[in-house]
């Protein structure tokens, strides 16, 4: 549990110094509960008070990585419950699932599907990042073949789920460099796959059919030595696991309660013991538990139409919900344009200029769109809170020199800010056109009612 300000105060020297910045150590004191202050700032402090200092102001969910490399991912590491508290800080990885029943020429096409599972929004890449190997044969054999050809196959981080402490030895022993997830430890389980974990130094996943014993298995697993955990809560059904997963979130982040404090991993397969889902079900099942609050889901599928919600998801709520999306202020040329091509301006955020130059290249007539910086809000977001005005514009068009890129000195404007036209005209000399309201409308206006004189 967070140490109170006055046991937090029982640990300091007392002295009141002033070295800290504080008038009194009492004071330090709240502010280091209040996480105010930091504890290196007071020179006098006992190596015994900074180990338990430092114990009580850990993160309330250890940060776990796996993976090697460039494939490494890491989740955990939260400290809110909801996103709007701060912000959210490692995405949760999505991963797919490789059979080790299949073989040869099925095993490297099942492989080559998932590498192939990515895609691109709004300029920024999204992917599978993570791979998982999957004991169904319950061969020790088959399994570390299948693993280790999925090693060499795909760059991807690596997932190894078993229940069979011989079968994961086999398997961890051919691909250990690349740090694997373990999956799973359970309560008969445990001492052998932590002493595996261990070994090789591997994050272990715990695997319960309830909270309270999946915090008993944690502690176990941990007093084995093995401190990088992800949770695996068994349920029947999604509504059961959602509000597990969330009495989960609660307890490890608000109460601060250790034995929980761990990033999740779920499947999106469906319950055990019943019926895999299909593709559709899979994909709403895996965007739930994104949302509530899996660090890591794991899916059969490998149809593409599928991932491309699921990742766009992922991005979304793990954006900085204070740092929207935003693409660099500048002149972007769309096709081949020249000194007579149309010429707009935009924002930065994101979405909103990714929509505009996808519109203006369906409109096949090549053109200029100046990117104004507005701190990566939307057009009338940005407008209203005076970020988007005619100084920002005719600023934003002397710095990259657009005078020199067009000599009809024709500016097309959005049609949400018609208002500043007037002003506009006067701050840079050029004629404004006011463009359509939708951005969806760009073709339209540019075939019909753009035209150089």
């Amino acid at each position: 549990m967070a140490l109170t300000g006055l046991e937090i105060f029982k640990l300091l020297p007392k002295t009141n110094c002033k070295k800290c910045g504080m008038p009194t150590c009492l004071a330090f004191a709240m502010a280091l509960a209040q996480k105010r202050a930091k504890l290196d700032d007071c020179p006098d402090v006992s190596q015994e008070a900074k180990e338990k200092l430092a114990a009580a102001a850990a993160p309330p969910m250890r940060k776990v990585a796996f993976g090697s490399g460039e494939s490494q991912v890491a989740v955990g590491q939260e400290t809110v419950v909801f996103r709007h508290e701060e912000k959210f800080h490692n995405p949760t990885v999505v991963g797919v699932t490789v059979s080790d029943k299949l073989a040869g020429g099925d095993l490297k096409k099942r492989i080559e599907a998932i590498n192939a599972l990515q895609f691109e929004r709004v300029g920024t890449k999204i992917a599978v990042k993570a791979i998982a190997v999957v004991n169904d044969s319950g061969q020790v054999s088959n399994f570390a073949q299948a693993a280790e050809t999925v090693k060499k196959a795909s760059g991807l981080a690596l997932i190894l789920v078993s229940d069979s402490a011989e079968a994961m030895a086999a398997a961890v022993a051919k691909t250990k460099e690349t740090v694997p997830l373990l999956a799973s430890a359970k309560a008969e389980t445990a001492e052998a796959m932590a002493k595996i974990a261990k070994e090789v130094n591997c994050p272990l996943v715990a695997k319960a059919d309830s909270i309270e014993h999946l915090a008993d298995l944690s502690e176990k697993i941990k007093a084995q030595g093995v401190e990088d955990i992800v949770l695996n809560l068994e349920a029947s059904n999604l509504r059961e696991k959602l509000y597990n997963l969330s009495r989960m979130r609660v307890l490890s982040l608000r109460k601060v309660f250790r034995p929980l404090g761990y990033p999740v991993i779920s499947f999106g397969t469906g319950a055990p013991n019943q019926k895999r889902f299909g593709a559709d079900q899979q994909i709403a099942t895996a965007v739930s538990l994104i949302c509530k609050y899996s660090s890591i889901v794991v899916v059969d599928t490998v149809e593409p139409y599928a991932f491309l919600p699921t990742l766009t998801a992922v991005m979304n709520i793990f954006s900085d919900p204070q740092k929207p999306v935003q693409v660099e202020p500048k002149v972007y040329p769309i096709g081949e344009p020249n000194e007579n091509s149309p010429f707009m301006f935009t924002t930065n955020f994101s979405l909103t200029y990714y929509t505009v130059e996808s519109d203006v290249e369906a409109s096949r007539i090549p053109s200029y769109i100046l990117v104004v910086d507005t701190e990566g809000t939307s057009v009338l977001t940005a407008y209203s809170g005076d970020k988007l005005n005619e100084k920002t514009v005719s600023e934003a068009m002397a710095k990259h020199n657009v005078d020199k890129l067009v000599k009809h000195r024709k500016l097309i404007i959005p049609g949400y800010v018609a208002v500043m036209s007037g002003k506009l005209e006067e701050a840079t000399n050029w004629n404004v056109m006011v463009g359509p309201r939708e951005s969806s409308m760009i073709p339209k206006f540019l075939q019909e009612v753009w035209k150089y004189k």
